[in-house]
């Protein structure tokens, strides 16, 4: 039996149709609005450099984040104020996003750390060739990836006083 296909992304400046079937990762996050600033729980759908979202997993997309343009992806408890937080920033813009639980938060950032590397001219593949990514020879920032990654764990407690942590 089949499933049905979920309806393509398309992009309202280009009209460009991004499919969105076979996604290497999805599942729902709860993501900050851009104007507003309000907490909007999302269906999100990573496929290649591109991270869609919708309302639910069986609409179309309303909204996509290339990461091909990505810098960073990192954890960001500190500064959502929301446990289990983490952002996708751009040269233009930071998403701010929670997850249900920690596995979940790092799978996410794990996969879409993925993805931004997948982009980067900096890729080896599996054969050991050079990938010459979307950024065209830029490299990539990604702090979730480094060594010192440090998101200041030392400063905050999960204590259920503490006024930076959602329930």
């Amino acid at each position: 039996m089949s499933r049905l296909a979920r309806p393509p992304y398309i992009d309202t400046t280009t009209g460009i149709a991004y499919d969105t079937d076979k996604a290497e990762f999805e599942g729902y996050l709860t993501k900050q609005s851009m104007w507003l600033r309000d907490w909007r729980r999302r269906y999100f759908i990573l496929k290649g450099s591109r991270l869609f979202f919708a309302k639910t997993p069986y609409e179309a997309p309303h909204g996509m984040i290339d990461l091909s343009r990505c810098t960073t992806v990192k954890s960001a408890d500190l500064k959502a104020h929301k446990k289990h937080s983490f952002e996708i920033s751009t040269p233009d813009t930071t998403y701010l996003l929670y997850a249900d639980d920690e596995k979940a938060k790092d799978d996410w950032i794990g996969s879409v750390g993925r993805a931004i590397v997948r982009c980067s001219s900096t890729y080896v593949s599996k054969g050991g060739q050079a990938s010459q990514g979307a950024k065209g020879g830029k490299g990539n920032n990604l702090d979730a990836m480094n060594e010192d990654y440090d998101d200041d764990s030392s400063d905050y407690s999960n204590s259920s006083n503490n006024p930076y942590f959602n329930d």
